[in-house]
C-alpha cells in the first residue's frame, strides 16, 4: 500500500476503502477465562500476567480469520498493550508472547487479513481502571497499588465491590455505568500523563536512573515497542504501527487547580487537581457527584474520599507534584502553592496536543521507522471528542505515511446503554437532536467535521475512523433474553452510513472471542463486541457491501439493508487495468443478485464478473474513463 495525498493506494494504483474490527476488546487483559479480569485476584502478582491467548488461543486462529474475512473486515486494529510485552520489569520482555503474536499474525495473512498494530490503554492501566501500562511504571514512584483505589486515586472494577459493601449489598455494590473513564480525572491516571508527556516542564528535577521522568517512561515504552516491531518484522500481515491510543493530558494545560475543568465523564464523582492530590497524600477530601439528570450540572451530593486518611505512597516517596513545589504542607495542613503549574508552557497558554502530544508522536514514529522505513503510522488526538482541535496539527517536514485514526462514538447511547435511532444528545452544547433524519445527518457531521481539520492542518492525510460502536447490553439487556438485535443492527447501520458517507476508512469496536452475555468484553463491564458466545450479533447493522479497491476515484456509497439494494459511483480511470472489487456478503445478495453498471458515455459498456463463494464483485473499466454507478439489489437465493 502506499499514500497518495488523502487515499490509500494498492500496488495496481486502486484506491482501497479499508473495513475492519478491533481485535479484540479481551486483549485488554491477561488471558484467563471469561470475566476473570473482573476479578479482584486479577490484579495480584502482575510480573506473571500472561497475554499468550489474546486475542484468541492458537488454535481458534484460523475459525476466526475465516470468519472475519467472510465478513468482509479484512483489515484490522489489532490490540496490544504495553503491559503484555513488558509486565515482568523494565527491560524484560515477554518472548513467550512475541512468539505467539508472530504465529497468530502469519495465520491472519495467509486468511488474507491485514492489520495495524495499535499500542493500547485507556486510563493508563489496570491498577488505575483501565489497561495499558506495566504496574511498575508506578511502582517506580512508590505509589501502592493496593492504595489506589482506598485513597480515591484511582476507580477499579476488580476493587469495587470490596470497598463498596453495605446491608443492601453485601458482596459489594454494582460498579456505576461507563464509570471508568472517570479515572482520567483522578490522581493516579492524571499524575502518570502528566508526567509521561511534559514531566521535563513541570517536574524537571524528578529523575529516575539519571533521566527525568519524562523521558523514561518515553524510552520504556518506545523500546518495548520497538522490540515487539523487531520480533515481528517480517510479518506481513503488519501494514502499519499506532503510536497510542486515546492519549489524555493528564493535569497539562488545567488553569486553576482548584478548579474540576474539563472532566471526561460529566456526573459521578467530579474531584478537581487539588482534592486529588490532597487525597493521594493522606488527607480526607469531599468530593461532588454530579447527578444524570442534570447532564452534570448539578450536585447532587458529596463523597468521602480517602476516608481512612492513608497515603498513597509507600514509605520514603511522596507526591512528585509537591517535590515540584506545586503545594506543601503546613503544620501537617496542605496548602495549594502554584495553582497555575500546568497552565503555562515557555511563556504562553499549554497546548497538549501540540506541545506534548505530537512531539511524542513524532519520536516514537522516528524510533520505530528506524526498523522499517516504510511502514504506515495511525496517530490520534484526544479520545472520545468531537471537537476537531482535539487532532495534532502536521506539517510537511513532519513525518509521511501517516493516516489520522481518529474515534468518535455516539455518546449518548455509549453512556446511557440505550439507543432511540431518533434521539441524541450532542456532547459539547448539550444540544437536543430530534429525528431520524437529524440524528443521520449529525452523526455524518461529526465524522466529516474530523476530516475537514485533517485536510485543513494535517496535509490532507488520510482518515481512518479508528473506533466506534455500541453497547449490546442495551436497554437493560433485553436482547439477551429473546435474541431480538434489531435495534443494534438499526443503530450501527446508521453509524456505518455516516461512515459510508464520508467515504471512511473504519475499525469498528470490536470482536472480542471470548465475550459471553455474563462478562461481555471482559472489562469495566463493556460488551461492544460483535461476536459472542460462539455467533455473531446484529449483523445486518455492520456486514455491509461496500467497494474494496476502486480502479479510479470513489465518488459515493450508499447501503439501504433493509431493502438490499447497494449503489456505488466512482469515477474510472482507463490507466488502471485491474479490476474494481466490491464485498457483497451472500446472506443479503444470493447467488444471482441484479446487477446494473452505468457509465457516463451511452457507449461505453462495464464488463463485470460475479463470484458468488468469493462474495466479490469484480468490475472492469476495460479503457473507459469517466463516471460509473453501479446498482446491486438482492436476488433469489439469499442465505444460500
Amino acid at each position: 500500500m502506499k499514500i497518495s495525498n488523502s487515499a490509500i493506494l494498492d500496488a495496481e494504483g486502486r484506491t482501497l476503502l479499508l473495513r475492519g474490527v478491533n481485535l479484540g476488546g479481551g486483549s485488554k487483559c491477561p488471558f484467563g477465562p471469561p470475566g476473570w479480569g473482573l476479578q479482584p485476584e486479577s490484579l495480584k502478582n502482575p510480573e506473571n500476567a500472561s497475554f499468550v491467548g489474546r486475542p484468541f488461543p492458537l488454535e481458534e486462529a484460523e475459525s476466526h480469520f475465516e470468519r472475519l474475512n467472510r465478513a468482509g473486515l479484512t483489515f484490522l486494529r489489532f490490540i496490544i498493550t504495553w503491559e503484555a510485552l513488558e509486565h515482568a520489569g523494565p527491560g524484560i520482555y515477554d518472548e513467550a508472547y512475541l512468539a505467539y503474536l508472530r504465529k497468530i499474525l502469519l495465520i491472519a495473512e495467509n486468511k488474507g487479513i491485514s492489520v495495524f498494530i495499535d499500542p493500547h490503554q485507556d486510563v493508563w492501566s489496570r491498577w488505575t481502571g483501565g489497561d495499558g501500562a506495566p504496574a511498575w511504571t508506578l511502582e517506580k514512584l512508590g505509589m501502592d497499588l493496593e492504595m489506589l483505589d482506598r485513597t480515591g486515586a484511582a476507580l477499579t472494577r476488580q476493587r469495587y465491590g470490596e470497598l463498596h459493601k453495605s446491608a443492601k449489598h453485601p458482596q459489594g455494590e454494582p460498579f456505576p455505568r461507563m464509570m471508568w473513564p472517570s479515572n482520567y480525572n483522578r490522581y493516579a491516571a492524571a499524575t502518570m500523563f502528566s508526567l509521561f508527556f511534559a514531566g521535563k516542564t513541570y517536574a524537571p528535577n524528578l529523575e529516575l536512573d539519571g533521566a527525568n521522568i519524562q523521558d523514561w517512561l518515553q524510552e520504556r515504552y518506545i523500546a518495548a515497542f520497538r522490540h515487539c516491531y523487531r520480533r515481528l518484522k517480517n510479518c506481513g500481515a503488519i501494514a502499519g504501527w499506532g503510536a497510542m491510543n486515546e492519549p489524555h493530558f493528564g493535569f497539562i494545560g488545567l488553569r486553576d487547580l482548584e478548579q474540576a475543568e474539563n472532566p471526561m465523564v460529566p456526573v459521578g464523582p467530579r474531584p478537581s487537581p487539588w482534592g486529588a492530590m490532597r487525597a493521594a497524600s493522606g488527607h480526607t477530601v469531599n468530593v461532588p457527584i454530579y447527578s444524570a439528570g442534570s447532564m452534570g450540572r448539578k450536585v447532587e451530593r458529596y463523597e468521602t474520599f480517602n476516608p481512612e486518611g492513608l497515603s498513597l505512597f509507600k514509605e520514603g516517596f511522596s507526591c512528585p507534584w509537591k517535590q515540584a513545589g506545586v503545594w506543601g504542607d503546613e503544620n501537617g495542613e496542605p496548602r495549594l502553592l502554584r495553582g497555575d503549574h500546568f497552565a503555562q508552557y515557555k511563556g504562553r497558554q499549554a497546548d497538549f496536543i501540540d506541545d506534548f502530544l505530537k512531539p511524542f508522536i513524532i519520536r516514537f514514529i522516528n524510533k520505530m521507522k528506524e526498523a522499517d522505513e516504510n511502514t504506515f503510522f495511525f496517530i490520534e488526538g484526544m479520545p472520545h471528542s468531537s471537537q476537531a482541535a482535539s487532532h495534532p496539527s502536521w506539517e510537511k517536514k513532519d513525518p509521511p505515511n501517516t493516516v489520522n485514526a481518529f474515534h468518535w462514538y455516539d455518546g449518548f447511547a455509549l453512556f446511557t446503554k440505550t439507543f432511540r435511532p431518533w434521539f441524541t444528545i450532542d456532547p459539547d452544547n448539550a444540544k437536543l437532536i430530534i429525528g431520524r433524519k437529524k440524528v443521520g445527518a449529525y452523526f455524518t457531521k461529526c465524522l466529516g467535521d474530523g476530516i475537514t481539520w485533517t485536510k485543513e492542518r494535517m496535509q490532507n492525510m488520510p482518515c481512518l475512523l479508528g473506533e466506534f460502536g455500541l453497547a449490546f447490553d442495551l436497554n437493560k439487556r433485553k436482547a439477551f433474553a429473546g435474541g431480538d438485535y434489531s435495534i443494534h443492527e438499526e443503530a450501527l447501520s446508521m453509524y456505518y452510513n455516516a461512515v459510508d458517507a464520508n467515504l471512511l476508512h473504519s475499525t469498528l469496536w470490536n470482536y472480542t472471542a471470548d465475550n459471553t452475555n455474563e462478562s461481555g468484553d471482559g472489562w469495566n463491564d463493556e460488551d461492544l463486541s460483535i461476536f459472542s458466545e460462539g455467533k455473531e450479533r446484529a449483523a445486518p447493522g455492520w456486514k455491509r457491501p461496500y467497494p474494496m479497491a476502486v480502479a479510479g476515484t470513489p465518488l459515493a456509497i450508499e447501503w439501504n439493508y433493509k431493502r438490499r439494494i447497494f449503489r456505488c459511483r466512482f469515477r474510472a480511470d482507463s490507466a488502471i487495468t485491474a479490476p474494481t472489487v466490491i464485498y457483497l456478503p451472500m446472506e443479503f445478495f444470493g447467488k444471482t443478485p441484479e446487477i446494473k453498471a452505468r457509465t457516463a458515455d451511452a457507449t461505453a459498456n462495464i464488463r463485470w464478473e460475479y463470484k458468488f463463494e468469493e462474495q466479490r464483485l469484480f468490475a472492469h473499466n476495460d479503457s473507459y474513463n469517466g463516471e460509473v454507478e453501479i446498482v446491486v439489489k438482492g436476488g433469489p437465493g439469499i442465505g444460500q
